[in-house]
């Protein structure tokens, strides 16, 4: 038998309704016991870990990567760099695999990997091919409905949801018709959709149909079924929860009411304006993915790969500034969301997303020990988007290390953002 025991640090676990100052010892890669005081349970031969002041968190759950490494071209970043090695012990891709491709994800990707991978199967036949570069792809001739259903039901253990997009570029190419296809699937195969808002592709040169980017939000809605996910609601990008005139999409506080979700869905695109404008409506989202891919993370560009995507110019789809799903977690914080809620968002809320609530994004004595260690600091950090907006952060997460199943992965990822002091 292997011990360890994690000693001291702040234990916060809104699943078992833990917040306070306990010790952890994990067995064998499980969860043996859980308190102040463990005394005579603890191995004489376990490894003891300081963690006081630091927060000792269910293993963080990214609830929006893009990890198909070698399939997608320069968007698919490397699964443990994005995942153990920034204390993340759950990542979920999203729409990278297809139902032609899912094999090869399950084999290269989700196999191998020392974090555990989920995925949004795609509700296009080609997936996330170089991170949608090519949007003629992705027309309607380009689902097939029952192919992705039998994908979908036969991958339980991989496919936790489907993934589609509702943005300008498609829509002013073929209308609404893609996201019926794609709720339709939804619907058939009983999971989830996660839908993309904000500007993805350019619109057409030529032969466009005119679309009025405040009308997408509403008309896709209509569509959805309770439990679908809404995402990027902090995006600068037109066509989402912010209409053009600055104000809240009217129809979003329906949206929630009719039981749909929100997933922040970070990216490069994320505003600390538009997330000002949405959180003083009222409108809290429920999880919290942190979206990085090889456009907007420094990581080398595989050789023969298109230079830059076709949106950078008009969007900044790459951006500048570097971000994590920790580091997301302190943009929350500075924007004034509570940390228990924070916490919530990335771990239990995040386990109900994929359907795994009970099973991950909870510490509970018998269960697999995915523990996320993160540094706690006060102080005055600099926190900037890629429109150049600063905030003051006042608390600053940075990511420890983090127990995957009980083994140990320090956080040493070359893509986690160094904060700026103010």
């Amino acid at each position: 038998m292997t011990s360890m025991v994690l000693q001291g640090g702040r234990v916060i676990d809104p699943g078992a309704g833990r917040d306070g100052l306990f010790d952890v010892l994990v067995t064998d890669g499980r969860i043996a016991a859980i308190g102040n005081d463990l005394g005579a349970a603890v191995p004489a031969d376990a490894q003891r870990v300081d963690c006081r002041g630091k927060l000792v968190l269910p293993g963080l759950i990214d609830t929006h990567g893009h990890v198909y490494q070698g399939v997608t071209g320069r968007f698919g970043m490397n699964a443990d760099l994005c995942g153990v090695r920034s204390g993340v012990t759950t990542l979920i891709d999203q729409g990278g695999p297809s139902c032609i491709t899912l094999p090869g994800f399950r084999q290269y990707v989700a196999e191998p990997s020392h974090t555990r991978v989920l995925a949004f199967l795609s509700a296009y036949l080609v997936g996330g091919l170089e991170g949608h570069y090519y949007p003629e792809l992705y027309r309607p001739e380009c689902l097939d409905v029952d192919a992705t259903v039998k994908s979908a039901r036969q991958n339980r253990d991989l496919v936790r949801g489907l993934k589609a997009h509702a943005e300008i570029g498609g829509f002013a190419r073929w209308g609404v018709q893609v996201m019926r296809i794609a709720a339709r699937i939804g619907r058939e195969a009983a999971l989830p959709v996660y839908i993309h808002f904000g500007q993805l592709w350019p619109k057409p040169e030529a032969g466009g149909l005119p679309v009025n980017p405040d009308s997408i939000f509403n008309q896709v809605v209509e569509m959805l079924k309770p439990g679908d996910i809404l995402a990027h609601p902090f995006s600068r990008h037109p066509g989402g929860f912010v209409e053009e005139d600055g104000k809240l999409h009217p129809l979003v506080p329906e949206a929630v009411a009719r039981g749909l979700k929100i997933d922040v869905g970070h990216g490069s695109h994320f505003s600390y304006k538009t997330a000002r404008i949405v959180l003083d409506a009222g409108i809290v989202p429920d999880t919290l993915g942190a979206d990085m891919h090889g456009y907007n993370t420094a990581v080398p560009q595989p050789a023969g790969t298109p230079d830059s995507h076709p949106d950078e110019e008009d969007h900044l789809f790459k951006g500048k500034t570097r971000f994590g799903l920790v580091s997301a977690m302190t943009s929350m914080l500075a924007l004034g969301l509570p940390l228990t809620h924070v916490v919530d968002m990335v771990t239990r809320n995040a386990a109900r997303m994929a359907g795994l609530e009970g099973e991950l994004g909870t510490l509970q004595v018998g269960g697999v020990a995915d523990v996320s260690v993160l540094n706690d600091e006060r102080g005055r950090w600099r926190m900037a988007d890629n429109e150049g907006t600063q905030v003051i952060a006042e608390r600053l997460l940075t990511p420890a290390f983090c127990l995957r199943a009980g083994r140990r992965f320090e956080a040493d990822a070359s893509i986690l953002p160094v904060a700026q002091e103010a």
